[in-house]
């Protein structure tokens, strides 16, 4: 009897053992697991994105969020997390570019590519963009414009891991007047050319507009409100949609919960579209005294996409820019730099934007030292224009545009310190997006 009651008992212990080793595995495995989420990064120097540093830092990643950051020498490195040691770099928030269109060449303008090319060349433009984007450092875009729905079908693809690059916000085709920025003008009337936007005309029609691109995926509603620089047969100071039209974009948009940004160079179409209640201006070139206090009194963003311009004067003739497009570029130069600076040092909010279109994707960091110049701003102000303010202006504060616990691990690295030299930007050696490494080069 006991020898049974022995036998018993050794199974039941034999059992046991084989369960709690079998738990202690499942443990072990469930550990590892985790462990190998986490990521900790050691930073030489970090800019937080709200204007503050901090010195030799850690940061602590699990998952697609950040978890902790503070002193490297108060933190303890987690059990089997990845380690990566950057302490000759300077870590940011991941950069934002609000105002790209990711989906285009535009060799010749824009206005002939509508004839030659289509959204399958679209599409496949957009995929090679979005990887040059995000291995410049740029973790987060809204796109301006695209036709065919392609910026949709881009950041669909992206979040679904199919192709690699940035967040994107999209506003799939821009909406502007007959004869305006959006249309192709100048050619015979018996020629039916499509927009390099969506023509559309009457408040009603513009409603309609506004729920077509919201039902096919638009995030945001882009307006053209005055002529372009690329676009023959407008002036670049003239309104191109009425007080009424702009009412209805905007009231219809924000009933579907998106926001409106209008492009606008000329300081009248400016001002009606901030009176309309767009959540920033795209370019914002011949703003005036008015306009500034009207955008301060609204807290409207101005986005002001200065390489492009210079690059058209400098470059566009060997790019197959047409002439009236550099003649205009060169008559606004000057008008630009007055106005854009003094919008910038009285007090209008900034959000970093570059019109990358073109050979510009990949290069949208040259717009940081443009911005320098051109608007008197310092490296700090510039880099917070790129992070927290574009953060703001797309509603995503709460989620990204700072290093903090709780948000999105976007973050970069570069060598050196931006503070002291902010064309560094131009040389990221580390990507990060949603926690996953795209980029660490080993210096």
């Amino acid at each position: 009897m006991k020898t049974r009651s022995f036998i018993s008992y050794l199974s039941h212990a034999l059992k046991s053992l084989v369960c709690l080793v079998l738990l202690c595995q499942f443990a072990t495995n469930y550990v590892c697991a985790q462990s190998s989420q986490t990521t900790v990064i050691k930073a030489g120097k970090v800019i937080v994105g709200d204007g503050t540093t901090m010195n030799s830092a850690s940061i602590i990643i699990e998952g697609d969020k950040i978890s902790l950051i503070g002193a490297t020498a108060s933190i303890e490195t987690p059990l089997g997390a990845t380690v990566v040691d950057l302490p000759n770099h300077t870590v940011l928030p991941g950069l934002m570019d609000m105002h790209t269109h990711i989906n285009s060449s535009d060799h010749d303008g824009g206005d002939m590519s509508v004839l030659r090319e289509h959204g399958a060349h679209g599409a496949i433009y957009g995929v090679v963009n979005a990887d040059k984007t995000l291995q410049a450092g740029f973790t987060t875009i809204r796109n301006a414009g695209a036709l065919h729905y392609a910026d949709v079908a881009l950041r669909d693809l992206i979040d679904q891991g199919i192709v690699p690059g940035p967040r994107m916000y999209v506003a799939a085709a821009s909406l502007g007047i007959t004869g305006g920025h959006s249309d192709v003008n100048g050619w015979s009337h018996l020629i039916d050319i499509p927009g390099t936007g969506m023509v559309v005309d009457g408040a009603e029609n513009l409603q309609k507009a506004v729920r077509t691109l919201v039902k096919f995926g638009a995030d945001h509603i882009k307006i053209v409100a005055t002529g372009g620089i690329l676009s023959s047969g407008d002036a670049v100071d003239h309104p191109q949609y009425s007080d009424e039209e702009l009412r209805a974009v905007v009231e219809e948009a924000d009933r579907l919960g998106r926001k409106v940004i209008a492009h606008a160079h000329g300081a009248e179409g400016l001002k009606a579209a901030v009176r309309a209640g767009v959540a920033s201006i795209e370019h914002g070139s011949l703003i005036d005294a008015e306009g500034i206090e009207l955008m301060k009194e609204k807290g409207a963003f101005i986005v002001p996409t200065l390489l492009i311009l210079d690059e058209i004067i400098e470059f566009g003739e060997e790019q197959g820019i047409p002439d009236y497009s550099i003649q205009k570029a060169i008559e606004m130069s000057g008008l630009r730099k007055k106005a854009m600076r003094k919008a910038y040092q009285e007090g209008v909010r900034f959000a970093f934007g570059t019109d990358a279109s073109g050979n510009l994707h990949g290069r949208n960091a040259q717009e940081f030292k443009v911005m320098i110049e051109t608007l008197g701003a310092t490296p700090m102000q510039v880099i917070q224009n790129a992070t927290s303010d574009a953060a703001d202006l797309l509603g995503i504060l709460d989620q990204a545009g700072t290093l903090e616990a709780g948000k999105w691990a976007d973050i970069i690295a570069v060598p050196g310190n931006p503070l002291e030299n902010i064309t560094l930007l131009e040389t990221v050696d580390f990507v990060m997006k949603a926690g996953q490494i795209y980029k660490h080069l080993d210096n």
